[in-house]
């Protein structure tokens, strides 16, 4: 089975080998271990954007703010599966893309931990929004995977250190980086809501290159 080259088609290749789609992070434990694992990642989104008034009211919007000029179709493709997320999805609070184009995950997995809010974040209530994910994972750049391999390598390493001891190490799978994390993601040894996870993830979420702070 051969594996996608960008940081989006691993996300989908997860999506698709789950019934209900799901990209992702992990949590710790006692003992090293490597191997790969699917991610849950999920993101956060900016408030909508108000319109100038007309009738001396603001009015909430469901697009994402303007465009930054110059931005590139991954970033066209990521507005539009925030607006659908945000119109048909059920979440009026998902935010816009970054400038580069890539999902603020930290935001996402904040927003899919509160209760009641997890399900339908990745892609919409009942999926709504998968064809314009499909979408937004076509348009990503193509990454350097070995550049990638070596940026999640560093954040398995750091969450070692500070306490996630069997968070495991990513994998080179031809020619491409699969990411690392919870030992068994099908039943996860980590919680991640605990604070312990969540300090271990502040103090190595800088080891990540932008777009990799969801896969693992």
């Amino acid at each position: 089975m051969s594996f996608p080259t960008t940081t989006a088609g691993l996300r989908l290749a997860a999506l698709v080998a789950v019934p209900v789609l799901a990209l992702s992070v992990a949590c710790g434990g006692s003992d090293d271990a490597t191997g790969t694992r699917s991610h849950d990642a999920i993101a956060d989104v900016p408030s909508p954007k108000t319109e100038p008034p007309t009738d001396g009211s603001a009015k909430e919007q469901t697009s994402p703010s303007a465009k930054p000029a110059g931005k590139s179709a991954f970033y066209d493709a990521q507005v539009a599966f925030v607006q659908c997320m945000r119109s048909k999805g059920g979440y009026q609070d998902y935010p816009d893309p970054k400038l580069s184009g890539h999902l603020d995950w930290t935001k996402i997995n904040e927003i899919g931990s509160r209760p009641g809010r997890n399900e339908g974040i990745k892609a919409g209530k009942n999926n709504v929004c998968v064809a314009e994910l499909q979408a937004a994972m076509a348009a990503e750049p193509e990454r350097d995977q070995q550049k990638a391999y070596e940026s999640m390598l560093a954040h398995a390493q750091c969450m070692r250190d500070n306490g996630i001891s069997r968070f495991t190490n990513p994998v080179m799978s031809g020619g491409n980086a699969i990411p690392g994390g919870d030992p068994n993601p099908g039943s996860p040894v980590y919680d991640r809501e605990s604070p312990a996870y969540k300090e271990a993830r502040e103090a190595c979420k800088a080891k990540l290159l932008d777009g990799l702070d969801g896969m693992q």
